[in-house]
């Protein structure tokens, strides 16, 4: 596998522009990861039960998979950033509604699953843009996306960890607070952007378009390949994960052990995203696939729970992994999707990326109870690998080159 090692200094992606982007995109992802610990804590607090956390975070995923198609054609036909603001407005009022609820006593179930849902519309209007404005704030988008997974690792790192000390020495409302906070920061950075004026062809109507970007996304073997691989994740992985993992390490090593754990993933990404930002494999997605080999020490972890110790240790190198292989997947969907079209083929990247999730998140309380939820993790370690092999045996993910043109 043939490898070029660091960007030209001409191509630093360091401008007024992509500060303000960086800016917005930490402090939002602050507040995001610190959400799935303090939805655990609340819930199991509140009495709702394992259950309960898959099904306000299954709403939340739900609508977002549902919404998000419709968030790519949005950003298209008008632009990403005014749509993005929006949303965070939304966000701030739902996230913040919570806290004060929490403060005043104890909120039905349906009163979180309701806030969860309108956060999962919000944020699918949010989400098509993060990736389009990337090459429009930064001119060398592999060196961006690392900088930005790097951010990303910190805040998973950060904010699990932010979320057990204050869930333990506060409330989990305090959490929810903070978290209304950073999408008024994301929003006002947002609305500081200067870009170049964005030209849109709108003759089209809104069906026409969703039409177009699936006509895009499907002439694309190796797009919709790795979508079906992440569909199995999805189920099998990424759903039960949060809601089984918080239940197993919480049981055997108290609140805040969950996230040390969950911010021991983001240190992980940290290290991969710096790893990626140097390291530029001329097959992108056949480097990254490698790197997913390590994911699987995850779901592992937190199923075996061995010493606090070694259950951060499998989160952090799951996160290496995880990140290395998300820079190299980001990069090539940017660079080789046309710019007019890009929203609407990373909607529904993003939608087919994470549709299967909720239905993961909603079946793990009871298939927990049914068959236990240590061994339903082992089980999701196997699948986690089982991805990794399909990564590397799909000729289209495997042999696809860097885009012609970037470095």
């Amino acid at each position: 596998m043939a490898l070029t090692v660091a960007a030209p200094p001409s191509s630093r992606p360091w401008t007024r522009n992509f500060g303000l982007y960086f800016t917005a995109r930490i402090v939002s992802m602050l507040g995001d990861t610190m959400i799935p610990v303090a939805t655990a804590v609340a819930m199991l607090s509140l009495g709702y039960g394992v259950s309960g956390v898959g099904y306000a975070l299954g709403a939340w995923m739900g609508a977002f998979a549902l919404f998000v198609v419709f968030g790519g054609v949005f950003a298209d036909r008008f632009h990403p950033v005014p749509l993005m603001i929006g949303a965070d407005a939304v966000r701030l009022l739902t996230q913040g509604s919570l806290a004060g609820y929490l403060w005043l006593g104890r909120p039905p179930l349906a009163f979180i699953v309701g806030g969860a849902l309108l956060g999962g519309v919000a944020t699918a209007m949010f989400q098509p843009g993060t990736n389009s404005l990337v090459p429009q704030v930064a001119d060398d988008a592999q060196r961006a996306n690392g900088v930005l997974r790097v951010s990303q690792g910190i805040a998973t790192m950060a904010g699990p960890a932010l979320a057990g000390l204050l869930v333990a020495s506060t409330s989990a409302a305090w959490v929810f607070a903070v978290d209304a906070a950073t999408f008024a920061v994301s929003g006002v950075c947002l609305l500081a952007l200067r870009l170049p004026p964005f030209e849109v062809d709108r003759s089209e109507s809104t069906l026409a378009n969703l039409r177009t970007g699936w006509d895009e996304f499907r002439s694309r073997s190796w797009l919709w390949a790795v979508i079906l691989i992440w569909w199995v994740l999805g189920v099998f992985v990424w759903g039960p994960i949060t809601p089984l993992g918080a239940a197993s390490i919480i049981a055997a090593h108290g609140k805040a052990a969950f996230g040390l754990a969950e911010g021991a993933f983001g240190a992980g990404c940290v290290l991969g995203g710096l790893v990626a930002i140097r390291i530029r494999p001329a097959r992108p997605l056949f480097g990254g696939a490698i790197a997913m080999f390590l994911f699987p020490l995850m779901p592992l972890a937190a199923g075996l729970v061995p010493a606090l110790p070694l259950v951060m240790l499998g989160y952090g190198l799951s996160g290496v992994g995880w990140a290395f292989w998300g820079v190299q997947w980001s990069t090539t969907v940017q660079t080789r999707i046309p710019e007019d079209r890009l929203n609407r083929v990373s909607a529904y990247e993003i939608a087919g990326s994470i549709l299967a999730v909720p239905l993961g998140q909603a079946v793990s309380g009871p298939a927990g109870s049914l068959f236990g939820v240590h061994r339903l993790l082992l089980v999701a370690a196997l699948t986690a690998l089982g991805c990794a092999v399909m990564l590397l045996l799909v000729r289209p993910i495997r042999r696809l080159p860097r885009a012609p043109g970037h470095p």
